[in-house]
Formats: C-alpha cells, sequence, structure tokens
C-alpha cells in the first residue's frame, strides 16, 4: 500500500507491522455530525477494512474533546452543563456513524478522563525546557523546538494566520512568541477546573491529543490523521510537544482528509453552511451516502450537490441487483493500494457490474453492505 504523507509532500509506501497504531481527531461534540465530519470517518474506515483485508489487525484511536472553547461557549449559549451537550452530542454522532457502517473505534477516550495524563504530559514538556509559565497558563515555546513546521511545511507568516484562523490567540500578551501555544489555561469563573502544579484551570487544545495517544496506543504510531484544516496548528502543535516531551518522533506517517465545500465555502460549523447526517438518512439509503461520500478521492476537496444522493442511490440499486460475487474485488483492492483511491475502486466495481458479476465482496470492502 502506497499513502500520500503530508510531512514529506509525497506518495510513499505505508508499511506497518502487523497491528497498526492509528489516531484520528474526533469530534467537539457541540452539534450534529455533518457531511464533513463523514468524509473524514469514513476515509480512514475504507482504510481500516484495506489493512485488515491483508491481515493487519487495526487499532484506531478517536478521542472526543469535550471541554474546550468551543464546547463551553455552545453550552454557555444554551444554558446547560457542557457535559450534558456533550453526552447528547456524542450519542448523535455515535449514532450516525453505525447507520453509516464505520467500524468501531478501538478506544475512544474523552478529553476529561486524561486530566491526570495531561498534567503529566506537561510536567515532561517543562522537564525538557520547551515550555514556561506566563499569566497562570503554561505555554510552549516554539522557538526552542528547531523542528517546529515539520508536518506543514507552512511559512512564519503563513501560520500566524492560520493560528488567529483557527483559535491560537495570536495576541495573548503573555506569548513570548505568537505562535506559543497554550498548554495549560486557567478557567473562567464559569468553566470547568482542575487542580494543578500551575494553579486551578484546564488543557489547552492540542495536549489532549498527544496525552491520550500515548497513553492509548504508543510513543510513536503508524499513522495520524484527521481533516486537512487540522494540519495546522493541531497537529503541527501536536507533534512538536510531542517530540519535545519524549524524544521520539510521534507519528510514522500523517494522513489528512480533504474538506467538503458547500455554496463555495469549506462546511463548518462557524460558517452554518451545513449538510447532516441525521437529516439525510431521513430521505436516502445509508449505504448511498456512504457511496456518495466515498465516490471523491480523500485528497481532493469537493462540492456538496443536490445530484449526488440520486447518482449514489442508482448506483447502490445496481450494485443490488448483481447478487453475490467476488467482482471487481482485485480491481478495488489495487485501486486501494495506490493511495486510498476510493474513486477509482467505485469504478471497479461498476465494470463488474457491468459486465453481469456479483459484487458483494467488493462493496464490502467499501463498507457498503448491499444485503
Amino acid at each position: 500500500m502506497r499513502l500520500y504523507d503530508t510531512s514529506s509532500g509525497e506518495i510513499i509506501a505505508f508499511e506497518p507491522g502487523h497491528v497498526v497504531t492509528m489516531y484520528t481527531c474526533g469530534i467537539t461534540p457541540y452539534d450534529s455530525t455533518h457531511l464533513g465530519h463523514a468524509a473524514t470517518y469514513l476515509g480512514y474506515d475504507v482504510l481500516q477494512r484495506r489493512l485488515r483485508d491483508l491481515g493487519h489487525e487495526t487499532r484506531c484511536v478517536r478521542n472526543i474533546t469535550d471541554v474546550d472553547d468551543s464546547i463551553l461557549g455552545k453550552a454557555r449559549e444554551l444554558g446547560v452543563h457542557y457535559l450534558d451537550l456533550a453526552a447528547a452530542e456524542v450519542a448523535r454522532f455515535d449514532r450516525d456513524m453505525a447507520t453509516l457502517n464505520t467500524l468501531p473505534a478501538w478506544a475512544e477516550p474523552r478529553a476529561t478522563s486524561a486530566i491526570p495524563d495531561i498534567r503529566g504530559f506537561i510536567g515532561m514538556v517543562l522537564d525538557e525546557g520547551y515550555a514556561y509559565q506566563a499569566g497562570g497558563a503554561v505555554y510552549f515555546e516554539v522557538g526552542r523546538f528547531p523542528k517546529f513546521g515539520q508536518v506543514s511545511h507552512y511559512s512564519r507568516e503563513q501560520m500566524i494566520a492560520f493560528a488567529a484562523e483557527r483559535g491560537g490567540n495570536v495576541d495573548d500578551p503573555n506569548k513570548r512568541d505568537p505562535l506559543d501555544f497554550v498548554l495549560w489555561q486557567p478557567s473562567e469563573p464559569d468553566e470547568p477546573a482542575w487542580e494543578s502544579l500551575w494553579g486551578p484551570g484546564r488543557p489547552g487544545w492540542h495536549i489532549e491529543c498527544s496525552a491520550l495517544c500515548l497513553r492509548e496506543l504508543d510513543t510513536t504510531i503508524d499513522l495520524h490523521g484527521g481533516g486537512a484544516d487540522l494540519i495546522f496548528p493541531h497537529h503541527e502543535c501536536e507533534a512538536a510537544q510531542s517530540e519535545a516531551a519524549t524524544g521520539e518522533p510521534l507519528v510514522r506517517h500523517w494522513m489528512h482528509q480533504a474538506m467538503v465545500r458547500m455554496d463555495g465555502e469549506k462546511m463548518s460549523k462557524s460558517l452554518g453552511n451545513l449538510v447532516f447526517v441525521s437529516d439525510l438518512v431521513k430521505d436516502w439509503d445509508p449505504m448511498a451516502i456512504r457511496l456518495a461520500v466515498i465516490g471523491h478521492h480523500y485528497r481532493h476537496s469537493w462540492e456538496w450537490n443536490d445530484e449526488l444522493m440520486p447518482a449514489a442511490q442508482e448506483r447502490l440499486e445496481r450494485w443490488r441487483a448483481s447478487g453475490i460475487g467476488a467482482g471487481g474485488l482485485d480491481s478495488a483492492r489495487a485501486a486501494l493500494d495506490a493511495d486510498l483511491d476510493t474513486p477509482g475502486a467505485i469504478e471497479a466495481i461498476d465494470r463488474a457490474v457491468e459486465a453481469g458479476v456479483g459484487v458483494s465482496e467488493a462493496a464490502a470492502l467499501l463498507g457498503v453492505e448491499l444485503d
């Protein structure tokens, strides 16, 4: 199998051992599952299915960010406890993922379950000399980490722009550098707080994934993924703090899912241009929704439109009418091994259907159940 690696910028061999350790950044549970989420998790689901088909065991950890600025702000707006909001949205997300026939995560830990791990991890970073305390917070000092930028390879100007756009608070007066990022921060009066050596507060955004990855998997894992909008600052900062703490690389292979657009903009909660899975399943077969999403290559951004679902439903019906069989299976496998080319795998199955051969096994490889 060959996959594009974000850090190297090349399609390279992906050659893990028998057990494949994977970490995919999960949801911040303050709203419903939209197609941007679905595209991300379906991509890694198909990857796991092919790896299992090759004989591997996959251990995919998908975290739940149940304490951060976004969920606390939404809970404040709704007048509910942030953990009650998280519980309701996690339940809805799990239903949506089950409906789309995704494999269960090997572990799905919450950020709030890892406070002791996070405090210990921050202590490691401080002990190694890569962090400092200021204004009641603890910051990672990017200037002391020469490899900062190893994942994204963005210029400093690009990094500052993305950090400002994605919650990096570049104007924080307590920072030595605008790109320094929070490991631990004081809580507002109405926010949850935990005791620490640096005063009561709560974790920064990036630190939970480093702590959970180390706790649940290993110091270095085979593959880390998420949406392309997480390349910076989230994954860049995660890699820096992990390597600073352990002295070892966090990830052997970085894999990112391109954005789904609607009305010319990235589909996102902040813009409100969302298509929710829970709404789509009211009118369409979940397997057709799955086909509509994986009909696009994971590295190519694409636009949602009203023509996708009817076409996917028609394809699903043709596949179901073909009957049981292994038609298109080898060609679909070859396509997936070539940088997870799901559109190529779908085309291979279409050709087998046109030739009058059953395609149930190849469809199952893509997670599309035909019975």
